[in-house]
């Protein structure tokens, strides 16, 4: 889980930069409006899917399998047995709901992220306390953008659940898997997991966005670092 958190975080790092950076060129002005913001964010989760839907799949199948006792299946086995049985159709199961938790999610955190360092900078700031304060800005958007999109995130695990156990419920698509979630469980079966999730996504995303803001790679290549 925490690899497949800074591999996608690290991609939509990178591409929330350049699109602000093509709004700002596009608009000619430094600081780029709240809606690019979003925009932004929102290219940004979009690119990261091809990554984490195959990899979350695997990841829930493989919680399942350890469930088994003695079973020893590992990752890449299951990958070959989803792929052999369905195709590459079959790592890709829950892609809609994926790319609407992963979009949702970048959509709130990136201008969550540029509106909060914009409000806390100072000129007299150094790269520490810089850090610092993008490190703080970034914990708290990493914890109100997974938990305002845990329920697409409580939605694609149910959906992902290729091997249902016994007694599981089965589930058609993504309404189908919202009705039946909140008439069996209630509505509060949405959020399960939230506070775990906001716990390990906060911090995650806080490191690897003040390293990435502060421009540690700039300062490393000697490369002088832009903002947008």
């Amino acid at each position: 889980a925490v690899v497949s958190t800074q591999s996608t975080g690290a991609i939509k790092l990178v591409v929330n930069d350049e699109l602000r950076r093509h709004f700002a060129v596009s608009s000619g002005k430094q600081k780029i409006s709240v809606w690019h913001e979003v925009l932004a964010g929102a290219g940004a989760g979009s690119c990261q899917i091809v990554i984490t839907t195959p990899m979350e799949l695997l990841k829930i199948q493989m919680q399942l399998a350890s469930q088994i006792p003695g079973n020893k299946t590992t990752a890449l086995q299951l990958a070959k047995n989803l792929y052999a049985d369905k195709g590459i159709k079959g790592l890709y199961k829950g892609t809609v709901v994926t790319a609407l938790r992963d979009v949702s999610f970048s959509c709130v955190y990136f201008p969550l992220v540029g509106i909060g360092c914009q409000y806390f900078a100072s000129e007299g700031d150094d790269k520490f306390t810089s850090f610092i304060k993008t490190l703080a800005v970034a914990s708290f958007a990493g914890a109100s953008a997974s938990g305002l999109v845990t329920p697409f995130d409580v939605v694609k695990t149910r959906i992902q659940t290729v091997t249902p156990g016994v007694n599981t419920v089965t589930y058609n698509g993504i309404p189908d898997t919202f009705a039946k979630v909140i008439k069996n469980e209630g509505f509060g079966a949405l959020y399960k997991g939230c506070v775990p999730r906001m716990s390990v996504i906060a911090p995650l995303m806080a490191i690897a966005q003040s390293v990435y803001f502060i421009g540690v790679a700039e300062m490393l290549f000697g490369v002088q670092q832009k903002k947008y």
